[in-house]
């Protein structure tokens, strides 16, 4: 196992946030979500940095993302693992990060515009999936795609609460759940809203 988290954090601090956001650049620098439309925010960069040192990336890592957003997450994921298969439901927003990513310079991200609630099963199973949007429950989907050894992070509760999730695969398929902190994102959309 490789710990990389300093090279993530000295890549983070070099990260704009600002080339991630169509409007209201200006605030890119503040430490709180913003909003980027379509009722979605760009996520606070303490908690960014948080969930991606908190998944363990490694550098063979396979790694699923629900809710590709903004991009800002994905950068952080692309940059220290394998590969990300990345699903976004919100059209503009898909397009939009898709651009972005692509003229950032990354080739190792796969982009599907659909519901991610229920997971991209054609690429299962992942090392890594980060959910970037508040489930009422864990979607089984989910964990169905988890690799052994695997790790996930999801937001589970109501949609003014939920307990930041960190789930592990071990070696029998049983799953171990810690729970991060309190967080709030915007719902998941889909089957587990």
């Amino acid at each position: 196992m490789i710990n990389q988290n300093e090279d993530i954090i000295t890549y983070f601090k070099k990260l704009d946030r600002s080339f991630f956001m169509e409007e209201l650049k200006e605030f890119a620098f503040l430490d709180e979500a913003i909003p980027i439309g379509h009722e979605q925010t760009i996520s606070q960069p303490s908690l960014v940095l948080e969930m991606t040192l908190a998944i363990d990336l490694q550098p063979d890592s396979k790694v699923l993302e629900i809710g590709t957003g903004s991009g800002y997450q994905t950068a952080l994921l692309a940059a220290f693992s394998d590969s990300v298969y990345t699903i976004e439901r919100i059209a503009p927003l898909h397009e939009r990060a898709k651009e972005r990513l692509k003229k950032a310079g990354f080739s190792n991200i796969h982009f599907k515009l659909d519901d991610g609630s229920t997971g991209w099963e054609k690429h299962a199973p992942y090392n890594r999936i980060m959910v970037t949007a508040a489930a009422a429950q864990v979607p089984p989907e989910l964990i169905d795609q988890l690799a052994i050894g695997g790790k996930m992070i999801i937001p589970v509760g109501t949609p003014l609460l939920q307990e930041l999730l960190l789930l592990k695969k071990d070696e029998d398929g049983e799953i171990r759940t810690t729970v991060l902190e309190d967080v709030r994102f915007v719902p998941l959309k889909g089957k587990y809203e």
